[in-house]
């Protein structure tokens, strides 16, 4: 069979034109998702108002489940559940039928229900909506976000940006930080080594990028750089994909120092020198510790001549580390004196 000759510009008329339809699959999905959400708000309202005015109990619910089953066999969102996770829905986001505009209309009902399973605070139930919607959290990633309080830690580390950093690139640099991070995912015992939490993360490097936030992008770990003879090796190496910047992680065991402040400098200097493109943001630096003191930390970064964040890191969300015993308790309950 002859191969047939194909003009100059198909190549990219076919780029173009692959892409043109998954653009528009994705636009028709996400018509059809808003669709349902409103729907399912609707649904609930109805079985609101119902339930607040009549005898609309749990057994009128698991009728009507039946009824509508009956009358749409090959839809399996009518369960006497989704019904009633329907109506906390509307109560959720009440008033008239603007839920359209609200970033909720934008999730998928699963991430709908995980808000209102989880969330009983209206304003925090808008602001993880906003952010699922912002940074297409998947609902793991959601559920992992309210668990660990997420609202409470975004953007929270303490920093020098505001010093080192122009105002704007300032304040989106302080954008990726957070206090503590919540490394829960991982597998490590207590007294672990700077080295076995560092393979830890990397092993399990698809939830430390989840952890660190949106738009991170892992380059490397244990990087060498050589200055003059000496060689010097950043723990983790990031690249920051949305603000076009490389963030470089030191991972400390203990309580922070003043000179681990000094130490991470120095690695933001290099990576500056030796990475660094023109079309860049100014590179920033991360330092992760088990412990710190504030005060300690403040002077820290004022004494710093680079942008840098000082936080901590937990292995345990602070409402399972809550319920834990404390030493003490450890001690007296295995007769310790």
């Amino acid at each position: 069979m002859t191969e047939l000759a194909l003009p100059g510009d198909y190549a990219s008329v076919l780029i173009g034109l692959t892409e043109r339809v998954r653009e528009s699959r994705y636009r028709a999905q996400r018509q059809v998702n808003t669709e349902l959400i409103e729907l399912n708000w609707h649904i609930g309202q109805v079985l609101a108002e119902r339930t607040d005015d009549a005898q609309w109990g749990a057994k009128i619910i698991q009728r009507l489940s039946a009824d509508l089953g009956a009358e749409f066999p090959d839809s399996r969102g009518f369960s006497p559940r989704n019904l009633t996770y329907m109506r906390s829905f509307a109560r959720a986001w009440p008033g008239p039928s603007e839920i359209a505009q609200q970033p909720v209309a934008q999730l998928p009902w699963g991430h709908i229900t995980v808000l209102l399973d989880k969330l009983a605070d209206p304003e925090l139930r808008d602001w993880y909506a906003g952010q699922t919607v912002t940074h297409g959290w998947t609902r793991a990633t959601l559920e992992h976000h309210i668990k660990t309080r997420a609202h409470l830690r975004f953007g929270g580390a303490p920093t020098n940006f505001d010093r080192i950093l122009e105002p704007g690139a300032s304040d989106l640099a302080q954008q990726i930080t957070k206090d503590p991070y919540v490394f829960d995912f991982l597998r490590i015992e207590p007294g672990h080594a700077e080295r076995e939490l560092e393979q830890a993360l990397v092993e399990r490097i698809i939830e430390t990028l989840g952890e660190l936030g949106s738009g991170f992008s892992f380059v490397g770990r244990q990087v060498p750089f050589d200055v003059d003879g000496d060689e010097f090796f950043v723990d983790l190496l990031f690249f920051h994909i949305e603000q076009l910047r490389y963030v470089v992680v030191e991972l400390k065991v203990g309580k922070f120092k003043p000179e681990y402040a000094g130490q991470l400098g120095f690695y933001v200097e290099l990576v500056e020198d030796r990475l660094r493109r023109p079309a860049h943001g100014a590179t920033v630096g991360l330092l992760l510790c088990t412990d710190k003191n504030d005060r300690v930390v403040r002077y820290a970064l004022a004494s710093s001549s680079q942008p840098i964040a000082i936080a901590s890191y937990d292995l345990l969300p602070a409402a399972e580390r809550a319920v834990l015993p404390s030493e003490a308790d450890l001690s007296r309950a295995l007769g310790s004196p």
